[in-house]
C-alpha cells in the first residue's frame, strides 16, 4: 500500500469519501461577495455560526462591498457578532471590501482577467487575509482550481501516511495536492467539502476509526482498532 502511488491513493480516496457521504455542494452562497464574506466570517468558527452572520447582513441590506465599507466598524461588529472575533472580523470585512473597490471598483467580474498568482498574492496583503481564506476565496467565491488546506485535511492525510515530504506548512500540502490530482475547480471543492465531512464524522481528533470508510487504507486506524480489541481500551 505504501508504494503505491500518492495521485492513485488521492483518487481511491476521493471516489471512497464520494461513495460514501455523496455530494457535498459547497459553498452556500448567492453570490461571489456572499462567499467572500463567509471565508472570513468563518474563521476560527463553525460555519452555522458565520451563516447567521451572512443573515443579519441581509436582513440590514448591507451583504455588499460598500455597504460594509460605509458602515461604522461598530455597527457591522453587531450585525457580525454571532461569527465570533466580531470586532476583529469587521476590520478584516472593511479591509476586503476596502481591496475590492480599489481592485475592481466592486465588480468582482472585472478580476476575471487576474491571474490565480497574482489575485493570491493581493489577497495575502490584505488585512486578516491568510492562506486558508484566501484560498477558499479564490476556490469557492472566484472558481480558480486552488485545493484548499486546512487543519482536517492535514489530520487525515497525515494518519493516512500521505506526507508532503521535507516541509509540513501549509504550501507544503497544497503543492502534495496540486501535483497529484488534476487542477478542476469543481474536484478541488468536492475533494475538500469531503475531507470535511470525514474530519467531523470519523476521523476526529479522538478518532472513530470504527465508523470510517477509509480504514482499509488507513495503518492508523487498523493499528488503532487492533488496539482496542486488544486491549479493550
Amino acid at each position: 500500500m505504501q508504494s503505491e502511488p500518492i495521485s492513485r491513493r488521492l483518487g481511491s480516496i476521493y471516489r471512497q469519501l464520494l461513495e460514501h457521504f455523496g455530494r457535498q455542494y459547497w459553498w452556500p452562497g448567492e453570490t461571489p461577495f456572499e462567499v467572500m464574506a463567509g471565508a472570513v466570517l468563518t474563521q476560527s468558527t463553525a460555519w452555522e455560526n458565520a451563516a447567521r452572520a451572512i443573515l443579519n447582513l441581509k436582513k440590514a441590506g448591507c451583504l455588499n462591498p460598500a455597504a460594509i465599507r460605509r458602515l461604522p466598524a461598530e455597527r457591522l461588529a453587531r450585525h457580525i457578532r454571532p461569527s465570533g472575533y466580531f470586532n476583529t472580523k469587521a476590520r478584516k470585512l472593511q479591509a476586503l471590501t476596502e481591496w475590492l473597490g480599489k481592485t475592481c471598483s466592486d465588480n468582482i467580474d472585472l478580476l476575471s482577467g487576474t491571474s490565480t498568482a497574482t489575485l493570491r498574492n493581493n489577497l495575502l496583503a490584505v488585512y486578516g487575509i491568510g492562506p486558508e481564506t484566501a484560498d477558499s476565496i479564490l476556490l469557492y467565491g472566484l472558481n480558480r482550481p486552488v485545493f484548499v488546506i486546512d487543519a482536517y485535511t492535514r489530520r487525515i492525510t497525515d494518519r493516512l501516511g500521505i506526507l508532503p515530504g521535507l516541509g509540513n506548512g501549509y504550501n507544503d500540502y497544497q503543492k502534495l495536492f496540486a501535483a497529484n490530482t488534476e487542477p478542476d475547480v469543481s474536484l478541488y471543492n468536492e475533494f475538500h467539502a469531503l475531507l470535511v465531512k470525514q474530519a467531523k464524522t470519523a476521523c476526529r481528533k479522538s478518532p472513530l476509526c470504527c465508523r470510517c470508510c477509509l480504514l482499509e487504507s488507513c495503518l492508523t486506524g487498523k493499528n488503532g482498532v487492533e488496539k482496542e480489541l486488544l486491549y479493550g481500551a
